[in-house]
Protein backbone atom coordinates (compact mmCIF):
# COMPACT_ATOMS: atom_id res chain seq x y z
CA UNK A 1 0.00 0.00 0.00
CA UNK A 2 1.35 3.15 -1.06
CA UNK A 3 1.20 6.19 1.46
CA UNK A 4 -1.00 8.65 -0.44
CA UNK A 5 -3.84 5.66 -0.60
CA UNK A 6 -2.91 4.87 3.39
CA UNK A 7 -3.58 7.86 4.09
CA UNK A 8 -6.77 8.39 1.61
CA UNK A 9 -8.22 5.06 3.00
CA UNK A 10 -7.81 6.18 6.83
CA UNK A 11 -9.63 9.29 6.30
CA UNK A 12 -12.38 7.53 5.31
CA UNK A 13 -12.48 5.33 7.70
CA UNK A 14 -12.81 8.14 10.08
CA UNK A 15 -15.70 10.46 7.94
CA UNK A 16 -19.29 9.78 8.61
CA UNK A 17 -20.10 8.15 5.11
CA UNK A 18 -23.67 7.56 5.52
CA UNK A 19 -24.10 10.78 6.90
CA UNK A 20 -22.23 12.92 4.21
CA UNK A 21 -23.66 10.63 1.63
CA UNK A 22 -27.43 11.24 2.74
CA UNK A 23 -26.30 14.98 3.03
CA UNK A 24 -24.89 14.76 -0.38
CA UNK A 25 -27.96 13.43 -1.74
CA UNK A 26 -30.56 16.65 0.06
CA UNK A 27 -28.44 19.06 -2.09
CA UNK A 28 -28.59 16.51 -5.66
CA UNK A 29 -32.20 16.49 -5.16
CA UNK A 30 -33.01 20.05 -5.04
CA UNK A 31 -35.14 21.36 -7.22
CA UNK A 32 -34.17 25.22 -6.54
CA UNK A 33 -32.72 26.34 -10.22
CA UNK A 34 -29.81 27.96 -8.95
CA UNK A 35 -28.43 25.53 -6.90
CA UNK A 36 -29.07 22.44 -9.40
CA UNK A 37 -27.44 24.52 -12.19
CA UNK A 38 -24.35 24.98 -10.31
CA UNK A 39 -23.89 21.80 -9.20
CA UNK A 40 -24.57 20.47 -13.02
CA UNK A 41 -22.13 23.41 -14.43
CA UNK A 42 -19.53 22.39 -11.48
CA UNK A 43 -19.85 18.91 -12.36
CA UNK A 44 -19.65 19.20 -16.00
CA UNK A 45 -16.61 21.61 -15.73
CA UNK A 46 -14.69 19.37 -13.41
CA UNK A 47 -15.70 15.63 -14.77
CA UNK A 48 -15.35 16.82 -18.00
CA UNK A 49 -19.10 15.77 -19.23
CA UNK A 50 -19.34 15.08 -22.64
CA UNK A 51 -22.89 16.66 -23.21
CA UNK A 52 -23.24 16.21 -26.55
CA UNK A 53 -24.49 12.35 -26.32
CA UNK A 54 -26.78 13.48 -23.86
CA UNK A 55 -30.10 13.73 -24.98
CA UNK A 56 -30.67 17.19 -23.86
CA UNK A 57 -27.99 19.76 -23.23
CA UNK A 58 -30.28 22.45 -21.75
CA UNK A 59 -29.67 22.23 -18.02
CA UNK A 60 -33.82 23.68 -17.43
CA UNK A 61 -34.57 20.24 -19.13
CA UNK A 62 -33.14 18.54 -15.53
CA UNK A 63 -35.07 19.09 -12.80
CA UNK A 64 -31.72 18.59 -9.87
CA UNK A 65 -28.90 17.38 -10.33
CA UNK A 66 -29.60 13.50 -9.69
CA UNK A 67 -32.18 13.74 -13.12
CA UNK A 68 -28.93 15.23 -14.51
CA UNK A 69 -26.26 12.85 -13.38
CA UNK A 70 -28.75 9.81 -14.49
CA UNK A 71 -29.05 11.72 -18.19
CA UNK A 72 -30.45 9.84 -21.35
CA UNK A 73 -28.44 9.69 -23.46
CA UNK A 74 -29.61 10.48 -27.89
CA UNK A 75 -30.43 7.31 -29.50
CA UNK A 76 -27.81 5.91 -30.86
CA UNK A 77 -25.25 6.60 -28.72
CA UNK A 78 -24.38 3.26 -27.37
CA UNK A 79 -25.17 1.03 -29.87
CA UNK A 80 -26.06 -2.78 -28.67
CA UNK A 81 -23.50 -5.38 -30.13
CA UNK A 82 -26.55 -8.13 -31.54
CA UNK A 83 -23.73 -10.28 -32.91
CA UNK A 84 -25.16 -14.19 -31.66
CA UNK A 85 -23.21 -15.23 -28.36
CA UNK A 86 -21.83 -11.99 -27.71
CA UNK A 87 -22.04 -10.67 -24.09
CA UNK A 88 -22.21 -6.49 -23.94
CA UNK A 89 -20.88 -4.34 -21.23
CA UNK A 90 -23.58 -3.64 -19.18
CA UNK A 91 -22.22 0.19 -18.13
CA UNK A 92 -20.01 2.70 -19.01
CA UNK A 93 -16.51 2.64 -17.26
CA UNK A 94 -13.73 0.81 -16.93
CA UNK A 95 -12.66 -2.59 -16.59
CA UNK A 96 -11.15 -2.78 -12.70
CA UNK A 97 -10.50 -6.57 -12.78
CA UNK A 98 -11.61 -9.41 -14.62
CA UNK A 99 -10.45 -13.07 -14.64
CA UNK A 100 -11.28 -16.38 -12.93
CA UNK A 101 -13.38 -17.14 -9.71
CA UNK A 102 -11.58 -19.67 -7.45
CA UNK A 103 -11.79 -20.95 -4.15
CA UNK A 104 -14.52 -19.24 -3.44
CA UNK A 105 -12.31 -15.84 -3.99
CA UNK A 106 -12.45 -12.99 -6.56
CA UNK A 107 -9.65 -10.65 -7.31
CA UNK A 108 -9.19 -6.92 -6.49
CA UNK A 109 -6.04 -5.79 -6.81
CA UNK A 110 -2.34 -6.71 -6.58
CA UNK A 111 -2.02 -8.89 -3.25
CA UNK A 112 -5.94 -8.52 -2.55
CA UNK A 113 -8.89 -10.62 -3.17
CA UNK A 114 -12.21 -11.04 -1.47
CA UNK A 115 -14.66 -13.94 -0.40
CA UNK A 116 -17.46 -14.33 -3.55
CA UNK A 117 -19.78 -15.30 -0.51
CA UNK A 118 -19.60 -12.13 1.14
CA UNK A 119 -19.91 -10.29 -1.72
CA UNK A 120 -23.21 -12.08 -2.35
CA UNK A 121 -24.51 -12.84 1.02
CA UNK A 122 -24.94 -16.09 0.57
CA UNK A 123 -22.43 -19.24 0.54
CA UNK A 124 -24.89 -21.39 -1.16
CA UNK A 125 -25.22 -18.82 -3.99
CA UNK A 126 -21.49 -18.61 -4.39
CA UNK A 127 -21.11 -22.22 -4.73
CA UNK A 128 -22.97 -21.84 -8.31
CA UNK A 129 -20.25 -19.45 -8.97
CA UNK A 130 -17.33 -21.47 -8.12
CA UNK A 131 -14.78 -22.03 -10.90
CA UNK A 132 -16.32 -19.39 -13.16
CA UNK A 133 -15.51 -15.90 -13.77
CA UNK A 134 -16.33 -11.97 -12.85
CA UNK A 135 -15.55 -8.80 -14.27
CA UNK A 136 -15.52 -5.49 -12.09
CA UNK A 137 -16.66 -2.11 -13.70
CA UNK A 138 -15.52 1.02 -12.47
CA UNK A 139 -17.98 3.82 -13.20
CA UNK A 140 -16.37 7.63 -12.88
CA UNK A 141 -18.36 10.42 -12.35
CA UNK A 142 -18.20 11.29 -15.76
CA UNK A 143 -19.73 8.21 -17.44
CA UNK A 144 -23.20 7.29 -18.15
CA UNK A 145 -24.51 5.82 -15.22
CA UNK A 146 -27.56 3.56 -16.28
CA UNK A 147 -26.75 0.03 -16.28
CA UNK A 148 -28.54 -2.33 -18.86
CA UNK A 149 -28.84 -6.05 -19.25
CA UNK A 150 -25.18 -7.23 -20.70
CA UNK A 151 -27.69 -10.61 -22.55
CA UNK A 152 -31.39 -11.55 -22.13
CA UNK A 153 -32.38 -12.78 -19.10
CA UNK A 154 -35.45 -13.53 -16.50
CA UNK A 155 -35.10 -11.76 -12.68
CA UNK A 156 -34.73 -14.54 -10.31
CA UNK A 157 -34.17 -12.36 -7.01
CA UNK A 158 -32.61 -9.54 -5.37
CA UNK A 159 -31.10 -9.20 -2.41
CA UNK A 160 -29.76 -5.53 -0.87
CA UNK A 161 -26.88 -5.65 1.81
CA UNK A 162 -26.55 -2.82 4.00
CA UNK A 163 -22.73 -2.11 4.92
CA UNK A 164 -20.30 0.69 4.56
CA UNK A 165 -19.95 3.57 1.86
CA UNK A 166 -16.27 3.34 1.18
CA UNK A 167 -15.20 5.39 -2.72
CA UNK A 168 -14.91 2.59 -5.07
CA UNK A 169 -12.16 4.36 -7.05
CA UNK A 170 -8.89 2.67 -8.21
CA UNK A 171 -6.76 4.38 -5.18
CA UNK A 172 -8.92 2.62 -2.73
CA UNK A 173 -9.01 -0.78 -4.45
CA UNK A 174 -5.94 -1.10 -4.37
CA UNK A 175 -5.84 -0.44 -0.72
CA UNK A 176 -8.63 -1.93 1.08
CA UNK A 177 -9.11 -5.72 1.26
CA UNK A 178 -12.68 -6.65 0.52
CA UNK A 179 -13.10 -3.20 -0.57
CA UNK A 180 -16.76 -4.83 -2.68
CA UNK A 181 -18.09 -6.99 0.00
CA UNK A 182 -17.92 -4.67 2.82
CA UNK A 183 -19.89 -1.75 0.73
CA UNK A 184 -23.36 -1.63 0.75
CA UNK A 185 -25.00 -3.72 -2.39
CA UNK A 186 -27.51 -4.93 -4.29
CA UNK A 187 -27.49 -8.56 -5.79
CA UNK A 188 -29.49 -9.36 -8.18
CA UNK A 189 -29.77 -12.84 -10.37
CA UNK A 190 -31.05 -13.71 -13.77
CA UNK A 191 -31.57 -16.95 -15.55
CA UNK A 192 -30.03 -16.55 -19.22
CA UNK A 193 -31.32 -19.13 -21.97
CA UNK A 194 -27.43 -18.97 -23.42
CA UNK A 195 -25.58 -18.93 -20.06
CA UNK A 196 -27.92 -20.34 -17.59
CA UNK A 197 -27.45 -18.38 -14.26
CA UNK A 198 -25.48 -14.96 -13.71
CA UNK A 199 -25.42 -12.15 -10.96
CA UNK A 200 -25.03 -8.09 -11.80
CA UNK A 201 -23.85 -6.53 -8.57
CA UNK A 202 -24.68 -3.02 -7.87
CA UNK A 203 -22.08 -1.77 -5.40
CA UNK A 204 -22.50 1.77 -3.85
CA UNK A 205 -19.72 3.86 -3.12
CA UNK A 206 -19.25 7.09 -0.65
CA UNK A 207 -21.74 10.20 -2.26
CA UNK A 208 -23.57 7.65 -3.85
CA UNK A 209 -27.18 8.40 -2.89
CA UNK A 210 -28.78 5.57 -4.06
CA UNK A 211 -29.29 2.74 -6.09
CA UNK A 212 -32.65 2.10 -8.32
CA UNK A 213 -34.08 -0.39 -10.17
CA UNK A 214 -36.76 -0.67 -12.87
CA UNK A 215 -38.60 -2.79 -11.05
CA UNK A 216 -38.42 -1.92 -7.48
CA UNK A 217 -37.38 1.77 -7.32
CA UNK A 218 -35.39 3.21 -5.11
CA UNK A 219 -33.11 0.94 -2.93
CA UNK A 220 -33.63 2.35 0.20
CA UNK A 221 -30.09 2.49 1.69
CA UNK A 222 -28.35 2.84 5.46
CA UNK A 223 -27.68 0.16 7.79
CA UNK A 224 -30.26 -2.85 8.63
CA UNK A 225 -31.07 -5.89 7.81
CA UNK A 226 -30.52 -7.72 4.34
CA UNK A 227 -33.40 -7.45 1.90
CA UNK A 228 -34.58 -10.67 0.15
CA UNK A 229 -37.09 -10.24 -2.60
CA UNK A 230 -37.79 -13.27 -4.88
CA UNK A 231 -39.21 -12.07 -8.42
CA UNK A 232 -39.37 -16.12 -9.90
CA UNK A 233 -43.02 -15.80 -10.73
CA UNK A 234 -43.02 -12.31 -11.57
CA UNK A 235 -42.26 -12.79 -15.34
CA UNK A 236 -39.67 -9.44 -15.17
CA UNK A 237 -38.07 -10.72 -18.47
CA UNK A 238 -35.42 -8.03 -19.99
CA UNK A 239 -33.81 -8.15 -23.72
CA UNK A 240 -30.09 -7.60 -23.96
CA UNK A 241 -29.43 -3.90 -23.69
CA UNK A 242 -32.72 -2.98 -21.81
CA UNK A 243 -32.21 -0.69 -18.79
CA UNK A 244 -32.64 -2.29 -15.77
CA UNK A 245 -31.08 0.45 -12.99
CA UNK A 246 -29.23 3.33 -12.48
CA UNK A 247 -26.49 5.02 -10.14
CA UNK A 248 -26.73 8.28 -8.84
CA UNK A 249 -22.98 8.79 -8.55
CA UNK A 250 -20.20 7.12 -9.48
CA UNK A 251 -19.86 3.38 -8.66
CA UNK A 252 -19.08 0.09 -9.27
CA UNK A 253 -21.18 -3.29 -11.24
CA UNK A 254 -19.42 -6.75 -10.64
CA UNK A 255 -20.75 -9.59 -13.55
CA UNK A 256 -20.41 -13.35 -11.78
CA UNK A 257 -20.93 -15.90 -14.32
CA UNK A 258 -20.46 -19.84 -14.41
CA UNK A 259 -18.14 -21.82 -15.26
CA UNK A 260 -17.58 -22.38 -19.22
CA UNK A 261 -20.53 -19.66 -19.65
CA UNK A 262 -18.49 -17.33 -21.72
CA UNK A 263 -14.55 -16.33 -22.90
CA UNK A 264 -13.62 -12.60 -22.45
CA UNK A 265 -12.40 -10.78 -25.25
CA UNK A 266 -8.94 -10.07 -25.48
CA UNK A 267 -9.02 -6.39 -24.80
CA UNK A 268 -10.78 -6.91 -21.39
CA UNK A 269 -8.12 -6.58 -19.10
CA UNK A 270 -7.41 -4.31 -16.15
CA UNK A 271 -8.15 -0.21 -16.99
CA UNK A 272 -9.12 -1.31 -20.26
CA UNK A 273 -12.28 0.99 -21.02
CA UNK A 274 -15.75 0.27 -21.54
CA UNK A 275 -19.06 1.21 -23.16
CA UNK A 276 -22.29 0.25 -22.44
CA UNK A 277 -23.63 -2.00 -25.67
CA UNK A 278 -20.23 -3.15 -26.46
CA UNK A 279 -19.11 -6.70 -26.65
CA UNK A 280 -16.85 -7.89 -23.40
CA UNK A 281 -17.53 -11.62 -24.16
CA UNK A 282 -18.87 -14.33 -26.04
CA UNK A 283 -21.52 -16.95 -24.41
CA UNK A 284 -23.57 -19.57 -25.16
CA UNK A 285 -21.24 -22.50 -25.94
Amino acid sequence: MNHRAEIFVALQRILPKHALSRLIAKAAESQRPWLKNALIQRAISAFEINMQEAKSDDLDDYKNFNAFFTRELKTGARPIDNTAGAIISPADGAISQAGDIRTNRIFQAKGIDYSTSRLLGSSEQAKAYENGSFATIYLSPKDYHRVHMPVAGRLLSSRYIPGELFSVNDQTAQALPGLFARNERLVCEFESDELGRFALVFVGAMLVAGIETVWSGFEKPGPGAVRESDFSSDSLVFAKGDEIGRFKFGSTVILLFRNNALDWDEKIEAYAPVQMGEKIAAGGN
